[in-house]
């Protein structure tokens, strides 16, 4: 007779799929994604006001960054330096290719070098406006707003690691809000 236990325990190392019933939510998901030790890119997908833009936010405040998170939707990406506790700098990128109009234009901002910059996260807001052209994420990041059980509005988060992000020994069972 099969393991079941171990079967799903290894499903929830690759994928997890969180209910988000307030902001308090999004900032512990967010806070929680921070301690993962990722590099490469993320890829949020969600519509229009699914709190991409909050997740990233609260996401790049629980790295260690202190100032205000700019939106990308009309620059493409926002550049930040992360100083961590062990004195290092942490490059992340957050980019909104909402606005893109064909995916040839990353090359000519250079987007290429984010991505090959070590220990770089890029994180990126509708990655289906070039998905020819980006590389496979280590992570996907699915959202959805709905109504939970009380009718409340609420937001559903499925997170996918990718074969690379497995490769990496990332495990995301130990996600919750």
């Amino acid at each position: 007779m099969p393991n079941n236990s171990l079967k799903d325990e290894s499903s929830l190392q690759t994928l997890q799929t969180l209910t988000l019933h307030s902001e308090d939510d999004t900032k512990a998901l967010a806070r929680q994604l921070a301690a993962l030790p990722l590099s490469g890119s993320v890829w949020l997908a969600g519509d229009l006001g699914a709190g991409k833009t909050t997740l990233t936010r609260y996401w790049l405040q629980a790295l260690g960054h202190k100032d205000a998170v700019k939106s990308p939707t009309y620059t493409l990406v926002e550049p930040y330096s992360i100083l961590q506790e062990d004195g290092t700098t942490k490059p992340v990128y957050h980019a909104d290719l909402y606005r893109l109009q064909d995916p040839e234009e990353l090359s000519f901002i250079g987007f290429d070098e984010y991505l090959d910059e070590p220990n770089a996260l890029v994180i990126i807001e509708w990655p289906s406006r070039a998905d020819s052209y980006l590389p496979p994420p280590i992570l996907f990041i699915d959202m959805t707003q709905d109504d939970d059980e009380n009718g409340k509005e609420a937001r559903q988060i499925t997170l996918r690691l990718s074969k690379a992000g497995q490769a990496q020994g990332l495990d995301l069972s130990a996600l919750h809000v």
